[in-house]
């Protein structure tokens, strides 16, 4: 059951994005308006939940609770990687009509890598149990540093880039959508191209706090991908959605902050019973879910009724 399920995905994800890569070449490079972006995100939502409701007929109710419970906190840490797309596109000086093809690759790139991280996450969990507290332990800690700091989003250039640049030799500027150009003699990158490497490290990066926290809900190699598949591939809809609003949904870095904390608590449960065996504690999937749920819609709504005081 688990093969026909995993062939039905793979084969949708196929077709996803070749419907993406369609949808690129037949209108080609162009600034993606607010109902194109629109569009796509209600696309990509309402196929994770029939997915979900798939599951959930095929497995298990519970595996299709933990499986939309990963999705909906994969797809909102995402949320973060929108706010740093638009440093990157911003310090490199990307034309926003080509920040849909640099997202295109970037995410097709980052696709990739995160399956491989899974693999080797779902094999060290599976013969070292402690690597499971051990990743609580870390997004506890993550979980604080972002209450204390804000979040990812910070300011200046993002190191990814001063980092590409070390390995990427690029043209000074943009040419046309191409991703490799000839300057006399010599082949060159262009900044696209560029971009897309730095988009795939960033995601690389925020995969570090992200996967440990989906095997903090379950231990379901399929539903682990699964989810990150589905939130990584409505990230490009959801950029050009909420790409100027970063201000607005201001206390979300916080809810995702407290989201960490609560998932690295539940994780590291075991090792207060192991101290305290008379402390056993176990949380629900469809608790864990209405938990996530009422803080990343509490911390939504709180931006959206106490919005940022303007500096003077």
């Amino acid at each position: 059951m688990d093969l026909i399920l995993l062939v039905g995905f793979t084969a949708f994800v196929g077709l996803a994005l070749f419907i993406d890569l369609f949808w690129l070449r037949r209108k080609g490079s162009h600034v993606v308006p607010p109902r194109e972006a629109l569009g796509f995100t209600a696309m990509w939502v309402a196929s994770a939940i029939i997915f979900g409701v798939i599951v959930a007929f095929e497995k298990s109710a519970q595996t299709a609770t933990e499986f939309f419970t990963g999705y909906l906190v994969e797809y909102s840490l995402s949320i973060d990687n929108v706010f740093v797309f638009t440093m990157v596109f911003a310090a490199l000086k990307t034309p926003k009509r080509l920040q849909q093809k640099a997202l295109i690759f970037g995410i097709i790139m980052s696709l990739f890598m995160r399956f491989g991280m899974i693999l080797v996450g779902a094999a060290l969990v599976e013969r070292f149990e402690v690597v499971l507290y051990g990743f609580g332990v870390f997004l506890l800690v993550t979980g604080i540093q972002m209450l204390r700091g804000g979040g990812h989003m910070g300011e200046g250039e993002p190191g990814a880039i001063t980092f590409a640049r070390r390995f990427v030799h690029v043209s000074t500027d943009f040419e046309s959508d191409k991703l490799r150009v000839r300057h006399g003699s010599k082949l060159m990158w262009t900044p696209l191209f560029l971009a897309i490497v730095v988009i795939g490290i960033i995601d690389l990066v925020f995969a570090v706090d992200s996967i440990p926290a989906i095997f903090g809900i379950t231990k379901d190699p399929f539903v682990v991908f699964t989810s990150n598949a589905f939130a990584i591939l409505g990230l490009r809809s959801l950029y050009f959605l909420l790409a100027d609003a970063k201000d607005r949904f201001h206390y979300l870095s916080t809810g995702l902050a407290i989201v960490l904390i609560f998932i690295g608590s539940k994780m590291a449960v075991p090792i207060v019973h192991a101290l305290v065996p008379a402390i056993d504690v176990h949380i629900d999937p469809v608790v864990s879910l209405v938990v996530v749920v009422g803080i990343l819609g509490g911390s939504i709504g709180l931006s959206l009724a106490r919005p940022p005081q303007k500096k003077r």
